[in-house]
């Protein structure tokens, strides 16, 4: 079993905080849809029960969606970073996927990053 630890992150200017429980080695993927071309995230899934926002932070979220307006693309209003959201191929609320260049220093020991065809994807 993966040793689980408490993850912590956020967007750029603070605003945005959340943790998570998660493995320390990460399986991430890198996608080629237009969006995740542009902005660059790498983000790996925790269940939804494992994610909690601070309650703070929500005053400072907008969301973008495109195409089947499905992935919500949560981002702080202030600094434009995405630090989470939920997937286009996980709706339901079953995950939500962090972005792991937005998790505090210290607590991933190894990142496994796949490749995703999103452009040719559904």
């Amino acid at each position: 079993m993966d040793e689980l630890v408490v993850h912590k992150g956020g967007c750029h200017c603070g605003r945005v905080r959340w943790q998570a429980q998660a493995p320390v080695d990460i399986v991430a993927s890198k996608c080629n849809c237009s969006d995740c071309s542009m902005r660059g995230p790498i983000p790996f899934v925790v269940p939804e029960c494992n994610f909690q926002l601070q309650e703070e932070s929500r005053e400072w979220l907008t969301t973008y969606t495109f195409g089947t307006h499905t992935a919500k693309h949560i981002f702080c209003k202030v600094c434009g970073i995405t630090s989470y959201y939920i997937q286009r191929s996980n709706p339901g609320g079953a995950g939500v996927a962090l972005n792991v260049n937005c998790v505090d220093p210290g607590t991933i020991k190894y990142v496994e990053i796949k490749h995703f065809d999103g452009k040719n994807w559904g």
